[in-house]
């Protein structure tokens, strides 16, 4: 299966499906020397494991990484890392009845055209649990980054129609305040309302999630076919259920006129706006990265719905097993890993620019 590696310097290939023994990777190109904190590592995966609230999927999962290579007393070799965290908590027996029935709006379908056979247990490869593994990647992605002053801040700011709108100030320890991942108090309070009110109805609602990197330095990316935003938006896009991904403005950008939206320059090379996303040409320019990627609702739903099987006759389906309501707030750990990814990765073929 082709398609399961990212990154062009830091490159990460993973492997593995939601109820086989264990899911993996292996990064290659990861700077010699660099000191890790591998219980950070351990922490940033315990962000994105299931069961770790009432309102996500309670598949009960440690999520525990085991590194198998590159890493000497905590350092970095510059060896390939190698790295696997087993399935523990399988329920295979809750998709006997998608092994014939494909489920609306999931992989099934595209998946058994494509190849002929799919591994209908949790999704196989297409499984979110694919996810966890870059995790770790972003984990030690991110690590290398503050290093070098790169901060982030990533939280949910939309579960279904509400939205924290005032995103001009909020305290980062606020994020992991509440179970919804969303800096203010009031807003998490209605998304975990609705999401729980969702979950009872036997339902899914979608969400987004807002990233902002501060201190990427300016210079950072490729012209033309690998600018920055095109590879932050394939990585983002890359994710399960991600429908969409807006840089700065966005979409609203089309309401605006060139006199109000252009980001004027202050003397010392700083824009006095920011509607640019901290991105222009595809390059960065040292203002604040920042972006939203919006995640539709997740596909299995606890209610019968009309499909078909794998003779094309119309069946019913219901759902079974244990599944996210909103997968938003288990998603802000994803994306921040990969965009921690889409950083380093750009940063070390920058190095290469000049001499």
């Amino acid at each position: 299966m082709a398609g399961s590696s990212f990154g062009t310097i830091f490159k990460l290939t993973t492997f593995g499906e939601s109820h086989g023994v264990a899911i993996g990777g292996v990064l290659d190109g990861v700077p010699a020397n660099f000191q890790l904190d591998l219980e950070a590592v351990q922490l940033e995966l315990d962000r994105r494991k299931p069961g770790q609230s009432a309102i996500v999927t309670q598949r009960k999962e440690s999520d525990t990484v085991q590194f198998l290579s590159g890493i000497l007393e905590g350092k970095t070799t510059g060896a390939p890392i190698g790295f696997i965290i087993q399935n523990d908590d399988q329920h295979s027996k809750d998709y006997d009845e998608m092994k014939d029935a494909f489920r609306p709006s999931h992989a099934d379908f595209t998946y058994q055209i494509k190849y002929g056979i799919r591994d209908h247990r949790g999704g196989g490869r297409s499984s979110a649990r694919e996810t966890a593994c870059r995790v770790v990647a972003g984990a030690i992605a991110k690590q290398m980054l503050e290093s070098l002053g790169v901060e982030f801040s990533t939280y949910v700011d939309q579960v279904g129609h509400i939205r924290l709108i005032d995103t001009s100030f909020f305290l980062k320890e606020a994020i992991e305040s509440n179970l919804v991942r969303c800096p203010d108090e009031r807003t998490a309070e209605k998304m975990e309302q609705l999401i729980r009110e969702v979950r009872a109805d036997g339902d899914t609602i979608g969400g987004c999630v807002r990233c902002m990197i501060n201190n990427v330095p300016a210079g950072i990316g490729e012209p033309v076919f690998e600018k920055l935003h095109a590879e932050l938006g394939k990585a983002m896009l890359s994710i399960n259920a991600v429908k969409g991904v807006e840089f700065g403005s966005g979409f609203a950008s089309i309401e605006t006129r060139g006199s109000a939206h252009n980001d004027l320059f202050n003397e010392d090379g700083s824009t006095i706006t920011n509607h640019s996303g901290g991105i222009q040409g595809g390059i960065s320019n040292g203002m604040p990265i920042e972006f939203r990627v919006a995640f539709k609702p997740v596909a299995t739903i606890m209610k019968p719905q009309e499909t078909i099987n794998t003779e094309g006759e119309k069946t019913e389906l219901k759902g079974k097993g244990r599944h996210d309501a909103c997968v938003v707030p288990r998603a802000v750990p994803i994306v921040e890993a990969m965009a921690a990814i889409v950083i380093l990765d750009f940063y070390l073929r920058n190095k290469s620019v000049t001499l």
